[in-house]
């Protein structure tokens, strides 16, 4: 079963699951994660091939929707399902070939469509860091630094690295393997009746006007907002507003 981390204890509200993005970590949404649990229990996962939970080689949607199906499954109860990015199409695919087990979904900054965005060079930017010569974080964020311009990315990529034991807490082989699927988007069945909320960031070119009739196809209950001054990681670059529309949304959308 996939790693989970809990927070907060279980109260009237449903049980939030929050499933995390392409080369992400349950942990890197401690922050949120801890401020959504002030109302009810929070549960954030590590991806299959992420953070602490098993490595496998296959990475297809259907995949990751069958571990979060685990997931929720063990709990005995129906949960909110929060997915960003590569987790929001796990979370629709888990709703929609498992919606009796999702009670409302959130997808943040992420259509039911095939992207064209190549994720592999990062691949290859953490394979270039010698690890035998990284004692702190710092020092891989410096070597990452000669192919990664932006250090916030830097900064998000080594929250994936194990410095006392030197490697990546991600299956770089699988992930580059599997790359197509994730920038894909399977042909899948079903559609979720239930309330869904597409929450994107308003500088962000992965939900597009274009991207609505599909979604709204597959997600007849859909609702969409965006969050003002945010990119595709609205919920690090608007931590406080990100959480106030998701606050908002499981408090006012019934859950059916």
């Amino acid at each position: 079963m996939l790693n989970v981390i809990e927070y907060g204890t279980r109260t009237d509200a449903p049980d939030l699951l929050i499933v995390h993005g392409l080369y992400g970590s349950g942990r890197n949404w401690s922050a949120i994660g801890k401020r959504l649990a002030l109302t009810r229990r929070v549960l954030s996962v590590d991806q299959r091939n992420h953070g602490h939970s098993p490595w496998f080689d296959t990475h297809s949607y259907e995949d990751m929707a069958r571990d979060l199906a685990e997931v929720i499954t063990a709990q005995g109860v129906t949960m909110d399902v929060l997915g960003h990015s590569m987790g929001g199409k796990a979370a629709m695919v888990l709703a929609q070939t498992r919606p009796e087990l999702v009670n409302r979904l959130i997808v943040a900054d992420i259509a039911p469509v095939a992207y064209s965005h190549d994720q592999n060079q990062h691949i290859q930017s953490m394979r270039a860091v010698d690890l035998s010569q990284v004692e702190k974080r710092s020092d891989a964020m410096d070597q990452l630094s000669q192919t990664i311009d932006d250090a916030a990315l830097r900064s998000f990529f080594t929250q994936s690295l194990d410095v006392r034991e030197k490697r990546w807490l991600l299956n770089l082989d699988t992930l580059e393997a599997e790359m197509p699927k994730i920038l894909a988007y399977p042909q899948v069945t079903g559609e979720y009746g239930r309330p869904t909320l597409f929450l994107s960031g308003a500088n962000s070119d992965y939900v597009l006007p274009e991207h609505r009739p599909t979604i709204r196809a597959l997600f007849p209950k859909a609702r969409f907002a965006k969050i003002t001054g945010a990119g595709h990681w609205l919920h690090a670059e608007k931590p406080h507003e990100f959480i106030a529309s998701v606050q908002a949304w499981l408090g006012q959308a019934p859950a059916a």
